[in-house]
């Protein structure tokens, strides 16, 4: 295995942006369209997930069984309403942006692989960068999303490389699960990651370089 990773993928929300708060105000409120409040604990559950994976869990919460037509509806109405968070403006989060711009000129691919579909993640990638990555993945583009592995071998065979010489940034369970269930090395940005996922310090970011992400890589893929 090399000391420095073939590639680096990198998860969107809450990992390269702060759009979680966005994401938790507009899921809060499906849950009161469909009548019963979400708690903090049912509101964990849906981060990281697909669309379809959270309206299940919403529904599910609020004892409502979903009929014809009802994924459409609430899809339309969820992506409208974050297009309206989202308009209101996004950061990229601490560190972020200089170490992009190290990997970059170091000459390592990067990709985006995010559960968000198309039509949200584009303004998105925008704000963070296009120019850094290579390519990008959205839920909407492959057969399954998170936690399934399926965004992350195809990241993999975009850039031609093994997932296990790739190196995952991922803050959610379901992202984190994805990554490693496709043999990638996962670092976890949470204080409780899943088998094979090692804990991550976001902070670190910061002032952080290429040969640094070489360090965190070889560390994880060794422990």
């Amino acid at each position: 295995m090399s000391s420095a990773p073939a590639a680096v993928f990198w998860d969107m929300d809450g990992t390269l942006i702060d759009t979680e708060p966005q994401w938790g105000i507009a899921t809060y409120e499906l849950g009161e369209l469909l009548a019963r409040p979400l708690t903090a604990e049912v509101r964990e559950r849906t981060v990281g997930g697909s669309f379809e994976s959270t309206l299940r869990i919403v529904a599910e919460w609020a004892g409502h069984s979903l009929v014809d037509g009802d994924v459409e509806r609430y899809k339309a109405w969820m992506y409208a309403r974050m297009r309206e968070l989202l308009s209101q403006g996004v950061e990229v989060n601490p560190g972020v942006g200089p170490l992009l711009a190290a990997l970059k000129k170091r000459g390592t691919p990067m990709l985006v692989c995010t559960n968000t579909e198309r039509v949200l993640a584009d303004a998105c990638i925008d704000v963070i960068g296009r120019e850094f990555f290579v390519d990008t993945i959205t839920g909407d583009e492959v057969a399954r999303a998170k936690p399934h592995p399926d965004m992350y071998v195809e990241a993999a065979r975009r850039v031609g490389a093994d997932p296990s010489d790739c190196l995952v940034f991922e803050d959610s369970w379901n992202g984190m699960s994805a990554g490693a269930a496709a043999g990638c090395v996962v670092l976890g940005l949470a204080s409780e990651v899943p088998d094979g996922v090692t804990v991550f310090d976001p902070a670190r970011f910061v002032g952080a370089d290429a040969s640094d992400v070489d360090a965190w890589f070889t560390q994880a893929a060794s422990a």
